[in-house]
């Protein structure tokens, strides 16, 4: 008698998100979303469906629309989902693609209710799948020219930094730095900044470690929460800097604590989440710390010269 398997046993999940068998459907296909599948596409990302319950059969920003995720991906072989889907539906938006057996799911909504995404959060976590978002940029992967989100393509190059932020705008500061200095990025993920959030710092730079083509890590964070301490956690135990060369900034240190500034998970709390211990941990990681954005750039090509890599 045959045993059950999990169908996720069957995604297809490259170590870095996405690579070049990625195929993109795109959920929330209003202006924002048929904008930005557009620019996905040019840059040369697998567009291959748009999902929309009420214009199923018809074309839509050059995208075949379908009713359901599950339709979609049964007739397109797509293995990724983008979500545009506006704040009250985007839960259920990622539910119905997690439950259609898509491995990857972005979502760039923000203010979708906290009490959702403790739901969204324990489903993915159980069906093994990685969501990326919400409140977030997406990620883009130069080498394989594939694109999932608002990633401006210009100011990136194929090479060698990962970068992981909670920030969007942090995040494009960081791959202009690195592609001036002519580094250049693996991957770069914009893991937004709720309180909820699918991938983490820590879930984020263990895949930079693992990757041969990542040979130095970004790390941008915000004052809130602990996921920049518990990634620099994982740094010091397994000794990462000494192999991969790794800069953090932490936006927020000016912030009086108890006021949210900008993203709903950037508040310092009850004396907790404050840039100054980000920074202490990060420093006690081995981590190379920059208190101002512009030094960015600089720091990660010298931690790469100190190990013969530039």
């Amino acid at each position: 008698m045959l045993q059950s398997v999990s169908f996720t046993r069957f995604i297809h999940k490259p170590l870095l998100f996405v690579d070049e068998k990625t195929r993109v459907l795109v959920q929330g296909v209003g202006s924002q979303g048929q904008f930005h599948s557009k620019l996905m596409r040019e840059y040369g990302t697998k567009v291959v469906a748009a999902i929309h319950p009420k214009k199923a059969g018809e074309i839509i920003a050059g995208m075949p629309t379908f009713a359901t995720v599950k339709e979609a991906v049964k007739r397109t072989d797509a293995n990724a989902s983008l979500i545009f889907v506006p704040a009250p539906g985007a839960a259920a938006a990622i539910i119905e693609s997690v439950n259609a057996g898509v491995g990857l799911v972005v979502c760039i909504t923000e203010h979708i209710p906290q009490q959702d995404m403790v739901k969204v959060k324990a489903l993915v976590r159980e069906k093994g799948v990685d969501l990326i978002g919400p409140n977030c940029p997406g990620l883009i992967q130069p080498r394989t020219r594939v694109k999932m989100g608002i990633i401006p393509t210009n100011i990136h190059t194929a090479g060698k930094i990962g970068i992981v932020s909670r920030s969007g705008t942090l995040t494009y500061e960081a791959a202009f730095a690195t592609t001036s200095t002519g580094l250049g990025q693996s991957t770069v993920v914009g893991i937004g900044g709720d309180p909820f959030a699918g991938q983490l710092h820590v879930d984020v730079v263990k895949r930079f470690a693992a990757d041969p083509r990542t040979q130095g890590i970004i790390l941008i964070g915000e004052i809130g929460g602990t996921s920049e301490e518990d990634a620099a956690e994982w740094i010091h135990k397994n000794k990462l800097t000494k192999e991969k060369p790794v800069v953090a900034f932490i936006a927020g240190a000016t912030a009086p604590p108890g006021r949210r500034m900008g993203h709903a998970g950037a508040i310092v709390s009850g004396g907790k989440g404050t840039a100054a211990g980000k920074n202490k941990a990060l420093e006690a990681a081995g981590v190379r710390v920059a208190t101002h954005p512009g030094k960015i750039g600089q720091f990660i090509f010298e931690e790469m010269q100190k190990l013969g890599r530039v």
